[in-house]
């Protein structure tokens, strides 16, 4: 390209008209394989070989991005959601602050809230967790939750929602006021389940939308355990489009959504819980697709991760892949937990092998859909033996968020050697993370780069760099 053609392409693109809403998802620990393995799941649930593509994964523009932090070429998530949300590199543990832990950095969300846009921060997992807490708090340690609940509290953003919070009560003084009454007092209405966000929070100002009371854990539930009537990453992205959009708004919007949850399956090394998160983040971006074919113009859609979880491994050692074997999974390795949990209590700790035996291929496909070797039977056997007529103190199975049985890992190992994939750690890796983009804007998300290139390519496509 000549000098003169380059300098009218730049003067060109200068005049652009900004895009109005941007949508920003976060793939919590999705790395290229995981992409790539479900799509290869989708299309053998089809009885077919290749792949079904992923809504995302057909976007006209993609590219690569390193994720290695200030203080490590593998990165947390803290660290990871900062880079993403500020474009500055910090330490692993730091939320929103330089890598000196002293200097706050600014997010995105920040820049658009000051530029004039509705801002809204999503999750499935919980609204203080590290990578949504990345774009509204500035904390030196991701684990001071009471804190940067503080901070979502301060921040006017418009909405929030997630699975719950991590912490209401300041672990440090108990007479200080709970996070939801800080929150309420900060104006926001803070309603559960998508039924009370349709009810009460139409003409709510801000929002907090979180789980109905009673929910089994303070995150979503995964994809693959949901049940009628639980939250959703879908109905999460629904309102927050809903509560966000208003078309006589001139400044638009500005979005994050996390599917936080595909991180705690790889965490567990649980595949077919994996694939099932990471087909339910899709069916999220779906969603804003079908907003951008309304408004094409004015829309810019852009999907990354903050790392990869599990170096997940698409084959070992044969040269094919049985993922048709996944769909015989019902349950994660925390659902089929809690199952065995309620045989324990049900039976007084008495859970027989045959009563073991009929749970096992309900929930996995065991004798049934998916064949077992012996010496595959005769360990789930000996895990049996050992967990319900041995030691009196089982060893439970743990990963970074769950403690789970140790037949219920083992039935999950067993079932996703079956499926040809594997796992060789149960933490982060530095492999590449995808990017994929459409809409205005879009083709400046190409090729190579670092993570922290993705928010400030943002910021100035969008021109947030340029609010006071």
């Amino acid at each position: 390209m000549s000098v003169i053609a380059l300098c009218l392409c730049c003067c060109l693109m200068g005049f652009a008209k900004a895009p109005k809403y941007v949508f920003f998802f976060i793939g919590d620990g999705m790395g290229l394989n995981q992409v790539a393995a479900t799509q290869y799941y989708l299309r053998s649930c089809q009885g077919e070989l290749g792949i079904t593509p992923l809504c995302f994964a057909q976007f006209p523009y993609t590219g690569i991005a390193t994720s290695y932090s200030a203080s490590s070429d593998v990165t947390d998530s803290a660290a990871g959601g900062t880079a993403l949300a500020t474009g500055h590199k910090t330490n692993n543990g730091v939320i929103g602050m330089a890598a000196d832990e002293a200097t706050p950095v600014t997010s995105i969300a920040e820049m658009a809230h000051r530029y004039g846009a509705k801002v809204g921060i999503t999750t499935s997992v919980t609204v203080n967790h590290a990578t949504p807490a990345s774009f509204y708090a500035h904390q030196r340690s991701r684990n001071d939750y009471y804190e940067i609940g503080t901070q979502l509290a301060t921040s006017g953003f418009d909405f929030f929602a997630g699975g719950d919070l991590a912490e209401n009560v300041n672990p440090h003084d108990h007479a200080a006021p709970q996070l939801y009454d800080l929150i309420s007092e900060a104006g926001y209405t803070i309603v559960r389940g998508y039924d009370e966000y349709e009810t009460k929070a139409i003409d709510a100002d801000k929002v907090l939308l979180i789980q109905k009371h009673g929910a089994v854990e303070n995150t979503l539930p995964y994809a693959i355990d949901a049940r009628e009537g639980d939250l959703t990453l879908t109905q999460i992205t629904t309102a927050a489009i809903d509560h966000l959009y208003d078309k006589r708004h001139k400044k638009g919007f500005f979005l994050m959504v996390e599917g936080g949850k595909i991180d705690y399956a790889c965490h567990a090394n649980d595949a077919a819980a994996a694939l099932q998160e990471t087909v339910d983040f899709d069916n999220a971006i779906r969603l804003a697709y079908e907003f951008y074919k309304q408004h094409p113009k004015e829309t810019l859609i852009v999907i990354s991760a903050d790392h990869e979880t599990g170096g997940f491994t698409l084959g070992n050692g044969s040269y094919e892949l049985r993922f048709g074997a996944l769909q015989a999974q019902k349950v994660s390795q925390a659902g089929f937990s809690r199952i065995v949990n309620r045989m324990r209590h049900e039976t007084k700790d008495n859970v027989t092998w045959e009563q073991m035996k009929e749970a096992l291929k309900e929930n996995f496909g065991f004798w049934d859909t998916v064949q077992l070797r012996e010496r595959d039977e005769q360990a789930l056997r000996n895990e049996y033996e050992r967990s319900f007529t041995g030691e009196k103190n089982v060893k439970m199975a743990e990963s970074l968020y769950y403690r789970d049985e140790p037949i219920s890992a083992l039935a999950v190992r067993i079932l996703d050697r079956i499926a040809m994939v594997s796992w060789p750690v149960g933490s982060h890796t530095a492999a590449y993370v995808p990017i994929f983009a459409i809409g205005n804007g879009a083709e400046q998300f190409t090729g190579q780069m670092d993570n922290t290139d993705i928010p400030k390519r943002i910021a100035a496509i969008a021109g947030y760099d340029k609010a006071k």
